[in-house]
């Protein structure tokens, strides 16, 4: 099988990524030539390597005559694999705040080696280990004397504004950078947040001030070009200014629904401790590389399918849910927990051109294990998808299933008919098990004391196109 062309990689002129299977290359032009031998020459590359702030490489020049189609070509290299690719839309506060940090240092110790970053996109970041990255080595490139961050637009609308909108109470709109890949507008994001921010100078300078100009130069009918000229000193103590307010940023402390769930729900000690013991033997039989645990709720069941398997992806619509999750891991260093804002119902769709530069969610890895706890009664009664539609999805992304059934007899179930009328005649047990085996063959079932709920445990039924 030959590299094919990254789905992503066709707006940066400098460089192209190419892909086979699970593996990663870069192909730097001619083009790019005197920035990386400047990059490499200053240290600076191997610094940010070190520090693990920019992915790791491996230098493959050699193999240059293997990719005839592709002319001008200075260096190929093989960027370490990072196995989970996550976007900027799917991350909680401290996630994106991370990033915005990680790349506003790059930029400040960039301009002490008279380098500079040319673009400050959100996707140039990823999590590995459960740390931020930078991943495009060919973003850095010489700095011109008195020339401003070309970046800092880029910045604002794909940083500085959904940091915004978390700290104001707008964590839904994040959700607007599906329509908008190149970053949220900031007119948009001007009207949406706060009057009172106004009075705020950063966010007056970076959003509303920001935003003003953008809308008056761009109704001008007879625009001239005017040079901004600023001093490196200046363009430093402004970059600082961008840090300094990113760090002052927080997320106002606030509970949702479900970030005290097992604080409010009745599960009694026995019960929870039972569903921990199953789970963590149903893990263990599984031979699961990368487990899915979808509404992870507090993450206690992600922290235990972290001990047996390579990397697990935890997904819950509840941003404050996802937050804890990944402050969790950050405190106690769980490298291989990857917690991102989703609906399961609704996942992140392909986006971009073609509908291929970004992948849907689906599409972005296989998953060997998924467990499900907790949520079927949530999408087959909160979001009418019938049990047979969510067999379906499970069976065509996973080996193994780990289900737990929560009848209607449950409060939980019961909330959620509180206002709604009972048109779920099918949503039974043996409905439940009729539609499952359909694609899995259940291994081991086991109710859960004190209540109705029944934990599966099921493995596809290979035979079963």
């Amino acid at each position: 099988m030959f590299y094919a062309q990254h789905e992503s990689s066709f707006r940066d002129n400098d460089s192209v990524i190419l892909k086979k299977n699970n593996e990663i290359i870069r192909v730097i032009y001619d083009s790019y030539k005197e920035h990386y031998e400047a990059f490499e020459r200053s240290g600076f590359m191997d610094e940010l390597i070190n520090d693990h702030k920019l992915i790791s490489h491996i230098d493959i020049s050699n193999e240059i005559n293997n990719f005839e189609n592709y002319k001008n070509i200075y260096k190929i290299i093989k960027p370490k694999y990072i196995p989970f690719i996550s976007y900027p839309y799917e991350w909680c506060f401290s996630q994106l705040k991370q990033a915005a940090l990680l790349t506003l240092s790059i930029q400040l110790s960039a301009l002490q080696k008279g380098l500079t970053l040319k673009d400050a996109s959100a996707y140039n970041v990823q999590f590995l280990d459960g740390k931020p990255i930078f991943i495009d080595t060919t973003s850095i490139e010489i700095y011109e004397e008195g020339k401003p961050w070309v970046a800092y637009k880029q910045f604002c609308q794909h940083f500085i504004a959904p940091l915004l909108l978390y700290k104001y109470g707008n964590p839904d709109l994040i959700k607007l950078l599906w329509a908008n890949i190149e970053g949220l507008p900031l007119d948009a994001i001007s009207k949406v947040l706060p009057f009172k921010t106004r009075f705020n100078f950063f966010v007056w300078t970076h959003i509303h001030y920001h935003a003003k100009l953008e809308l008056k130069y761009n109704s001008s009918k007879s625009i001239k070009s005017k040079k901004i000229h600023l001093s490196k000193s200046r363009l430093e103590a402004f970059i600082q200014f961008l840090k300094s307010g990113i760090e002052n940023i927080e997320l106002p402390k606030s509970k949702t629904e479900w970030s005290d769930y097992y604080d409010t729900f009745s599960y009694s000690k026995d019960m929870f401790e039972q569903k921990k013991e199953l789970v963590q033997n149903y893990l263990s039989i599984c031979d699961s590389n990368v487990v899915l645990d979808i509404g992870c709720n507090d993450g206690a069941f992600s922290l235990i399918a972290a001990q047996y398997a390579k990397q697990v992806v935890s997904v819950d619509f509840d941003y404050l849910v996802i937050e804890n999750l990944f402050n969790i891991t950050q405190n106690k260093n769980i490298t291989n927990i990857t917690s991102l804002i989703l609906d399961v119902s609704n996942p992140s769709p392909a986006i971009g051109w073609a509908n291929t530069e970004r992948l849907s969610f689906y599409n972005r890895t296989n998953y060997d294990t998924i467990l499900a706890l907790a949520v079927i009664h949530h999408l087959a009664i909160g979001n009418n998808v019938p049990i047979s539609n969510i067999a379906k999805l499970f069976a065509s992304i996973s080996r193994y299933l780990i289900i737990e059934f929560v009848p209607k007899s449950d409060p939980q179930t019961q909330k959620l008919l509180v206002t709604k009328k009972d048109i779920f005649n099918h949503y039974t047990l043996e409905e439940f098990k009729i539609q499952f085996q359909k694609y899995f063959i259940i291994n081991a079932f086991e109710q859960l004391k004190g209540s109705d709920r029944i934990l599966f445990f099921m493995t596809k039924n290979e035979t079963i196109s």
